[in-house]
């Protein structure tokens, strides 16, 4: 039950996370250890009558499981790509399940062995619990420090990967042995547990796929109304979440409650659907607010949880005679994780090509780097607090015993792990740059110093700077830009020629991408158009980032695009019309020859705009070509189409023509409600009459790309 003063402890620690935030940044420190250490400071703080209320929030396994946890899952599936996904699938199912059941029942059999040798005999189903709930990894301070320490995206991937993949797992595997619990390790019940195990995370995959699918063409159907497609992305993961629980419930009820699917990964696979597929359904600004809107949101669910971790201390009946078996369940569980790592990693890299092994470095880091946190708190709450069994004989309950474990087990890995994983990085040299990198960190240097020194320039003409503080400021950036352009210039020797080169094309391919995501925006391409360029660039990209010089550029998606061409199979939506299919070769040209003419412009500027060269101009001359080669073609290809279609390619431009009026209409209307010369409904009554004189939009739907 929600009161005042809850609600108010509620937004109070939202309020004080965002200032350790902001005491992280300064520090250096982990955010998530810092957010633990205040909530283990307001334990003592909450006992004093003025702040008693701080005690009335507290973590529940509803507010955990049905709130936050999706939350947690959507973000991070939302902005994980398929396709790098499907390239690592082999380590992070590896480590996510064999990994993961390595180390469950590494720590089960270890405590039960440990704890009866010590005059402590704990029923071996109550140790693997706890190894169940324990052994699943949180990647969210591990990937924020990361980011910070500049970790290969490949490795940050793998762990985020895994740590999804695992939390799956992890819910299965506590579930199965929570109901092992009550029927005991029988034939039946081993067997019908093996069933939920499976059908959880077989039966989750599909539903996830089912709900996302169901999702991604609602929003596709009100892909203009904004409100509505952006309520729809909002709410997916708890719709997915949600839904799967009570489908599983249903098949309780009837007497399969054997069969369950797994919320955790219906919720995944949703996710990665809508982040992967659907989330170019909706309108650019809305898939903007909706990634900017998840990311505010996972932050303060991740701000919540770690307080309240810490604020968990509190209600444990912590003792000196339950000192030992913790410190023994914190070794052990270190030493599983390590174990469980480089078992599975072994015999992978013995397999593996030479450019997808793990390098050691990599390995001592996914197994040190393994922190704990929101889903063991979630798991071990669900354990009810009246839980017992024959053999159990301490003074605690088992849910008790099992939350001193875990939360012991959290505080050591936030604030012993957490704070080592930086200097650990840099001993083991992940964070070196690759050549590539080095290359396109100077490249990007020189155009940084180089822009700054127009723009100063600029301002010092318009008098925006005086004159002289913008010459002492152009004096500094003039020497740090000619330092980077001979650097520059020194990588076009024969040893990094290549991988100067390289580095351009990837500027190139992003810029392409920028261009296109305008064109999306501006009505210029419809989905599926957006979706096949998009598509080509990124594996062009890929390929060159992987070495190959002259990737295919005839290849749209491959075995990667998985929700693509699951797409394609089952057909979710009907199929374009003939006058469709003309309309969308027309446009595909159109933008080709837009991307060309717009990279063509870039690399002139790139070229001429800079009083010291960036760039080789053999380099430059060579690509510029490949381009003016490639706009020739699509403009080529472009009249062969309007030749044959002359109608049809006529009223598409002239859908085209009115859209651009319709846009530059719009926008002076509202620079004009912006400068009150406009009321709010003046606006709207005029914005609806060009819009009717428009009289016709794109519709974004797949096989409604008629205009």
């Amino acid at each position: 039950m929600i009161t005042v003063s809850s609600a108010f402890a509620l937004f109070l620690i939202l309020a004080l996370a965002s200032a350790v935030f902001f005491v992280s940044t300064k520090t250096k420190l982990p955010y998530t250890v810092l957010l633990t250490f205040l909530g283990v400071l307001l334990v003592p703080l909450s006992l004093f009558p003025p702040l008693e209320f701080l005690r009335e929030f507290s973590l529940t396994p509803e507010l955990l499981f049905y709130i936050f946890l999706p939350t947690l899952i959507f973000e991070s599936a939302y902005n994980m790509s398929i396709r790098r996904v499907v390239d690592e699938f082999k380590p992070i199912l590896l480590l996510a399940i064999g990994g993961y059941l390595i180390s469950a029942f590494a720590i089960g059999g270890a405590l039960w062995f440990i704890f009866g040798l010590i005059g402590l005999p704990i029923p071996f189903v109550v140790t693997l619990l706890f190894g169940a709930l324990i052994s699943a990894t949180d990647p969210v301070a591990v990937l924020s420090l990361f980011k910070e320490y500049g970790a290969p995206r490949r490795l940050s991937l793998i762990f985020e990967g895994e740590s999804l993949a695992n939390d799956a797992t992890a819910l299965a595997l506590f579930l199965v042995t929570l109901g092992l619990m009550s029927t005991g390790f029988t034939t039946t019940g081993l067997a019908l547990g093996g069933v939920t195990f499976v059908s959880m995370l077989v039966g989750g995959v599909i539903f996830g796929l089912v709900v996302g699918g169901i999702m991604v063409r609602l929003i596709g159907v009100f892909r203009e109304q904004e409100f509505v497609a952006i309520t729809l992305m909002i709410v997916l993961a708890h719709i997915t979440f949600l839904l799967s629980e009570i489908v599983s419930d249903g098949f309780s009820e009837i007497g399969l409650g054997f069969i369950q699917f797994s919320p955790i990964i219906a919720t995944t696979v949703a996710s990665l659907l809508m982040g992967n597929y659907g989330r170019y359904k909706v309108t650019p600004h809305a898939e903007e607010f909706v990634e900017k809107f998840w990311t505010q949101f996972a932050f303060m669910a991740n701000s919540i949880v770690f307080v309240l971790v810490g604020l968990l201390v509190a209600p444990v009946p912590w003792t000196s005679d339950i000192v030992a078996p913790l410190v023994i369940g914190v070794l052990v569980v270190a030493i599983a994780r390590a174990i469980s790592t480089y078992s599975v990693i072994f015999p992978y890299n013995m397999f593996a090509n030479a450019s997808q092994k793990i390098p050691f470095a990599w390995q001592h880091l996914l197994a040190w780097g393994s922190l704990r946190g929101a889903l063991a708190v979630m798991l071990v709450l669900v354990i009810p607090e009246s839980l017992t069994m024959p053999g159990w004989s301490l003074d605690i309950s088992i849910r008790d015993f099992l939350l001193m474990l875990t939360v012991s087990s959290i505080f050591t890995t936030l604030f012993i792990k957490a704070p080592t994983i930086g200097p650990i990085m840099r001993k083991l040299k992940i964070t070196n740059l690759t050549p590539l990198e080095v290359v396109s960190s100077e490249e990007a240097r020189a155009m940084v110093f180089g822009t700054t020194l127009l723009k100063l320039k600029m301002y010092s003409d318009k008098d925006y700077i005086k004159s002289s503080i913008a010459a002492r400021f152009a004096h500094e950036h003039e020497e740090r830009f000619k330092v980077s352009c001979q650097k520059c210039q020194g990588a076009y020797d024969a040893k990094d020629a290549i991988l100067a080169e390289r580095a351009l094309r990837l500027y190139t391919i992003g810029y392409e991408k920028q261009v296109l995501k305008e064109l999306l925006a501006f009505d210029e391409v419809n989905e599926r158009v957006f979706k096949k360029i998009f598509g080509k660039l990124t594996i062009q990209g890929e390929a060159i980032e992987g070495g190959e010089e002259n990737p295919n550029p005839s290849i749209t998606r491959d075995y990667r695009d998985v929700f693509e061409n699951l797409a394609q199979r089952i057909n979710f939506w009907s199929k374009p019309t003939e006058r469709d299919l003309v309309e969308d070769s027309y446009l595909y040209y159109r933008a080709q020859s837009i991307l060309a003419r717009k990279v063509l412009k870039e690399m002139k500027r790139l070229a001429t705009e800079f009083d010291s060269p960036i760039f080789n101009a053999d380099m430059i001359e060579r690509l510029s070509q490949v381009y003016a080669k490639h706009q020739k073609e699509a403009i080529e290809k472009a009249d062969d189409i309007t030749e044959a279609n002359v109608e049809v390619i006529e009223e598409l431009n002239e859908t085209l023509a009115a859209r651009s009026i319709f846009r530059v209409e719009n926008k002076i209307l509202e620079q004009l409600q912006h400068r009150e010369m406009l009321t709010p409904k003046l606006f709207l009554t005029l914005k609806d009459e060009y819009a009717k004189e428009a009289h016709v939009s794109y519709v974004h739907t797949e096989g409604e790309g008629r205009v």
